[in-house]
């Protein structure tokens, strides 16, 4: 596996991390790199986290306007660009297996529905932007964005991205996918404490796994 560093969303530089190499421990993920997406206003961490257990190659994802990768002017955030972001990370990379924390466990419920054959497991976690904009669609009205201090997080971001509004039944219909997609028996892990409405909806389908990350982890680390 080769790991770009940068890789090219439409205008935006996208940074990858490459926390670890190789394989550190014996099992069939060894090849099968972990890719983590960050929460909201977060970026990739610097090292690997020391209660992160996995046996392959483990890589971090900035978001557009977050961390490493490209500040866009002017704002324009939404999920999709996120899910665009991890999309042509998977185009270079291949298949992973990803975690999720935050915002982030929202974008890999839509990457996993849009990219099943690419996306092995997905552990959805707690973190900042979980929650986001609620059940309905908020004001029409742009939102306002300080512009200091400059640099990511961008605070366009931030204020945008915080607003997305995440419908129970929407989050519903993307695990259907998922699920009538993947060929594995959980493909996605709900590890989150904080469920937002979607998130339960997201834990109540029949076929979505439960319980802490290390089991998650441990599960997708099993599979061939």
């Amino acid at each position: 596996m080769s790991v770009p560093g940068v890789v090219r969303h439409n205008r935006i530089d996208l940074a990858v991390h490459e926390l670890r190499s190789g394989s550190n421990g014996a099992g069939p993920a060894g090849g099968r790199p972990l890719l983590l997406l960050h929460g909201l206003g977060e970026r990739t961490p610097a090292s690997v986290p020391d209660a992160l257990v996995w046996p392959g190659p483990v890589l971090g994802l900035d978001f557009t306007g977050h961390g490493a990768s490209t500040v866009p002017v002017g704002g324009g955030y939404s999920a999709e660009i996120l899910v665009g972001d991890v999309d042509a990370v998977l185009a270079e990379v291949g298949a992973v297996t990803l975690l999720a924390r935050g915002l982030g466990s929202y974008i890999a419920l839509l990457v996993a529905a849009a990219r099943p054959s690419l996306v092995r497991g997905a552990v959805l976690a707690d973190g900042p932007g979980l929650v986001g904009g609620g059940v309905h669609p908020g004001s029409p009205t742009v939102p306002y964005a300080s512009l200091a201090p400059a640099g990511p997080p961008d605070p366009f971001a931030m204020a945008e991205l915080s607003r997305d509004p995440r419908p129970p039944d929407y989050a519903q219909t993307f695990v259907r996918f998922v699920l009538e997609g993947s060929d594995l028996d959980r493909p996605l892990w709900v590890s989150a404490v904080v469920r937002p409405e979607w998130l339960s909806a997201v834990a109540g389908e029949p076929g979505v796994g439960h319980g802490t990350i290390d089991e998650g982890l441990a599960h997708y680390a099993a599979l061939i």
